[in-house]
């Protein structure tokens, strides 16, 4: 092959040069090429899954289904998107392609399974699950084989989301009396709490040193950070707003999140130390949950000597 065409598969493949091995990445057509914020809406008489682009504009209905779709969750290379949906009976976790095609369930149990969550990897979904009549915490492969239980509480473990290196899960919980914040182990192992606030909604930065979160203890709920060891406290918002579902832009630059405010639910952004906050969303029916997909950020998920995933890390760790 001429080397100019070597160049122009490089580029298209998002293949690397990792210790002068060429790895190639293989992005799929269907994989957005701008930033892109998937949410959930009620805009058309129901709730649906919207995507669009990460300034607002160029907005898409991509589920169109009768039944409720709920919590949807970008998977690492941005060609699926996992989600809750409530079709056939049951409130199940489903992944389609990003486009909204070919949705696929992957649970099938009749008490709800809700909130995926993909590993950094790819490999696995966390997900909330009623199974034994309370909330707790499993994880599964990507392709619904292999159910695993990670959390074994009786009361609420619930909005389970992955530090960017997989090795932890942050999730909210009921089990201090009120919700707060933990961490565990990948495997359920170690739970600790982190908040002693009212916390909920975590969102792991994606340099894996912060954690987002909704506090819960005043009457208007706002958007906190905090380091993963509980120290530096900030709030970030302060508008008397109903603030919730925090999530990092994947550039670490910005947090989006949905704001009850003047009457309506939309999606807001802001820069990550609270200032510049504008809204991206206008509608009288309720928009939330935001997920943040950027594939200019995950072509540049290689940490600077080369060796392994800073960031949504499907691109493995090279020998």
């Amino acid at each position: 092959m001429p080397f100019n065409q070597k160049l122009a598969s490089i580029a298209l493949n998002g293949a690397l040069l990792l210790s002068g091995v060429m790895i190639g990445v293989n992005i799929q057509a269907q994989a957005p090429q701008h930033a892109q914020i998937v949410f959930i809406s009620e805009r058309d008489g129901d709730r649906e899954i919207y995507v669009m682009d990460a300034n607002g504009e160029n907005l898409r209905n991509l589920t169109n289904h009768p039944g409720y779709d709920d919590s949807p969750s970008w998977s690492p290379d941005g060609q699926k998107i996992a989600f809750a949906s409530h079709r056939g009976g049951n409130t199940d976790i489903y992944i389609m392609d990003a486009d909204g095609k070919n949705p696929r369930r992957l649970t099938n149990h009749w008490l709800p399974d809700e909130q995926p969550a993909w590993s950094p990897d790819g490999r696995k979904i966390a997900f909330v699950s009623f199974q034994d009549e309370n909330y707790n915490i499993y994880v599964m492969d990507a392709d619904g084989n292999n159910v695993q239980r990670l959390t074994r509480y009786q009361g609420l473990d619930a909005n389970p989301v992955w530090s960017p290196n997989g090795r932890k899960i942050a999730f909210h919980s009921d089990r201090s009396g009120r919700i707060e914040i933990y961490i565990m182990d990948a495997d359920g192992e170690n739970p600790f709490r982190l908040t002693n606030r009212a916390g909920a909604a975590p969102a792991w930065s994606p340099d894996g040193q912060k954690i987002a979160f909704a506090s819960t203890k005043e009457i208007d709920r706002n958007i906190y950070v905090i380091d993963i060891d509980g120290g530096n406290l900030h709030r970030l918002t302060h508008d008397g707003a109903f603030n919730f579902f925090p999530v990092w832009s994947p550039d670490g630059q910005n947090i989006a999140f949905s704001s009850y405010r003047d009457g309506n639910h939309n999606i807001y952004v802001m820069d990550a130390n609270g200032n510049n906050l504008r809204r991206l969303t206008q509608h009288p029916a309720r928009d939330s949950e935001p997920d943040w997909f950027d594939p200019a950020v995950v072509a540049r998920a290689v940490s600077p000597k080369g060796k392994r995933v800073v960031k949504w890390g499907w691109l493995k760790q090279s020998p």
